[in-house]
């Protein structure tokens, strides 16, 4: 379980201008994806009009409260924010053994990753407050999966990974991207995916001519939004939220 102390510090540094008078309501959302059903997360004020739509991607632990916090703090930013379900409504992933498993078998299994994330997209046009603009985010195992279906052609207006699995998979380049904006958090050190990774895949977005752009949270590690991980580093969590904001404003 993550400190909530430290995530209500990062929410309410980040939420500032924000917070007052926001009424967000946050409720489950079914959905099916090619005759599966997923369930997600959906969080807006209804009182006022929406900015534009985020769809986060979750962690490879699956849908859990980060994700549903993080979704509120989009919310209470003025934001309609649907944080998405890649692994089935089925899946109950309880330890690392099953979080290598669920993640495993889509990074195994490319084509069945893009329908899923798709799928969402589409079912995002039915949520609470949908938006026609959207962006998708995502943290760590989110991230990759954020690439993922901007590599796939994902027709939206931007794309940003938090620590995210950065290397482009063998057989797939961007040729195929609808050219939104793509941008980076992440931390110099990282062992998950190192700075040497980034420097890759922005020459790749070079070459295919796709706007991009990265922070860099130096000697941050893996997971540094995250405050139920060792590697939490609450001022780049905090700052690295501005910047996401920041992000959207321009894109939506």
């Amino acid at each position: 379980m993550f400190h909530r102390h430290l995530v209500a510090a990062a929410a309410a540094a980040a939420l500032a201008p924000f917070a007052a008078g926001a009424e967000v309501t946050g409720e489950p959302f079914a959905y099916t994806v090619d005759g599966m059903a997923f369930e997600g997360y959906v969080a807006h004020d209804p009182a006022r009009e929406s900015l534009g739509t985020v769809l986060i991607v979750h962690d490879w632990d699956g849908m859990t409260e980060y994700e549903e916090m993080r979704a509120r703090m989009l919310a209470e930013a003025g934001y309609t924010a649907f944080a998405i379900d890649v692994y089935g409504a089925e899946a109950d992933p309880q330890g690392m053994e099953d979080y290598r498993a669920l993640s495993g078998a889509l990074y195994g299994d490319r084509e069945t990753f893009r329908t899923r994330l798709m799928g969402s997209i589409e079912a995002a046009a039915e949520i609470p407050g949908a938006t026609e603009g959207m962006v998708m985010i995502g943290y760590c195992f989110g991230g990759a999966a954020v690439l993922e279906a901007a590599r796939a052609g994902a027709d939206l207006q931007g794309f940003v990974s938090f620590h995210g699995g950065l290397p482009t998979p063998e057989g797939q380049d961007w040729s195929a991207a609808s050219g939104a904006p793509v941008m980076f958090f992440h931390g110099s050190a990282d062992p998950v995916s190192g700075i040497g990774d980034l420097a890759v895949v922005m020459e790749e977005l070079v070459a295919a001519g796709i706007p991009h752009g990265a922070k860099i949270y130096g000697g941050a590690r893996h997971a540094f939004t995250v405050p139920s991980s060792d590697d939490f580093v609450e001022e780049a969590s905090i700052d690295s939220f501005a910047g996401l904001l920041e992000f959207l404003g321009d894109a939506l």
